[in-house]
């Protein structure tokens, strides 16, 4: 009875995980945060790096979960091949050594998966200005990087707990709430019947009727008309409706696959609230990716495509739901749209 009654207040104590965590992403000087709905976060520096970032990762719970990696790279191919960054870093000016057995070493990359690795190189530089190489313009300023990783350690509700890489205390790392439950979006009739010759060339012609009768500012004739099997009865069909330098917003419907046609308009709405404060989404450069069953859309904040929004978007046999949202506000030459940090995942 003893054991049963202490077993209770045991799981009882334990941190209980909220639903979803309320995604993040905030700048501290010259370090970005990102933190998704399971209150994974990931932290780099952004600015005028010249292509040297240390990006640094950590899951939610009481385990010690973390990464950080130091590399030289980018999207802009270098001029030159640049020499091993291992040899050649610096902090304030003096050389930074890695003397850890558990740093991997790359040509143009060092990286850790190890939590108490993580942990001592953080301690080390947290105080300092900057990381640098040798010959060579570019530098990892850390003015920001103690206050991203408060953020982290509050997002997390470290702060007080042995595990913090700030605020640390007593707290057993136990005391940290672990992430919440990974919400699911079940395709319905993830492989439909494809569509006919038939079904396609009555599908578009129903299209180019429509766009006839919609309002958009795009010329009629540069209106791109698109149709995809989405279930054995509906069909996605997206119109081209106006464009920018590098961007097109399309409208789109669900549309039965047989005539008589009937169709209602496609609306996509977040599930949290964005930085901008609009749940609502445009289908910007709209997609349909046949292999996952998913509805795409890519913002690009600039031609290069080194930063926007980029989501996913899964068909349940109501609506869409979102499966993936990724933004990276940083313009900074540094990755592309499929390595841009999470706010929200699924399975």
């Amino acid at each position: 009875m003893y054991f049963r009654v202490l077993l209770f207040w045991v799981i009882g104590a334990l941190p209980v995980c909220a639903t979803w965590a309320a995604p993040a992403q905030q700048a501290f000087t010259d370090w970005q945060v990102t933190c998704n709905n399971q209150n994974f976060c990931v932290a780099r520096n952004t600015g005028q790096h010249f292509g040297l970032v240390m990006t640094l990762s950590r899951s939610a719970g009481a385990h010690t979960d973390a990464s950080l990696r130091i590399e030289l790279g980018g999207l802009e191919p270098h001029s030159t091949k640049p020499f091993p960054v291992a040899s050649r870093f610096l902090l304030d000016g003096q050389p930074l050594k890695l003397t850890s057995p558990r740093w991997r070493s790359e040509p143009l990359r060092v990286m850790t998966s190890d939590g108490a690795t993580v942990s001592a190189f953080l301690a080390h530089i947290q105080d300092a200005d900057a990381i640098t190489l040798t010959a060579g313009p570019q530098i990892i300023s850390l003015k920001g990087l103690k206050a991203a990783l408060l953020f982290i350690d509050d997002r997390q509700q470290r702060v007080g707990s042995q595990t913090a890489w700030i605020s640390k205390g007593n707290n057993p790392p136990l005391r940290v709430p672990p992430a919440p439950p990974l919400k699911e979006v079940v395709a319905v009739n993830p492989t439909p019947t494809p569509l006919s010759q038939t079904e396609r060339e009555d599908l578009l012609d129903y299209g180019n009727w429509k766009v006839s009768n919609i309002q958009c500012s795009l010329d009629p004739g540069r209106r791109e008309v698109r149709i995809w099997a989405l279930t054995d009865t509906k069909a996605l069909m997206a119109i081209s409706c106006e464009a920018g330098a590098y961007n097109t917003v399309d409208l789109a419907w669900l549309v039965s696959r047989r005539k008589p046609f009937s169709s209602h308009q496609v609306r996509l709405r977040l599930p949290f609230t964005p930085g901008s404060g609009d749940s609502n989404m445009e289908l910007m450069n709209a997609g349909f990716d046949e292999k996952n069953h998913e509805l795409t859309t890519l913002a690009k904040g600039r031609g290069l495509a080194d930063c926007g929004i980029q989501t996913r978007w899964r068909f349940d046999g109501q609506r869409f739901s979102l499966v993936r949202y990724a933004e990276e506000p940083s313009c900074d030459n540094w990755q592309g749209p499929d390595a841009w940090p999470t706010l929200w995942i699924t399975r």
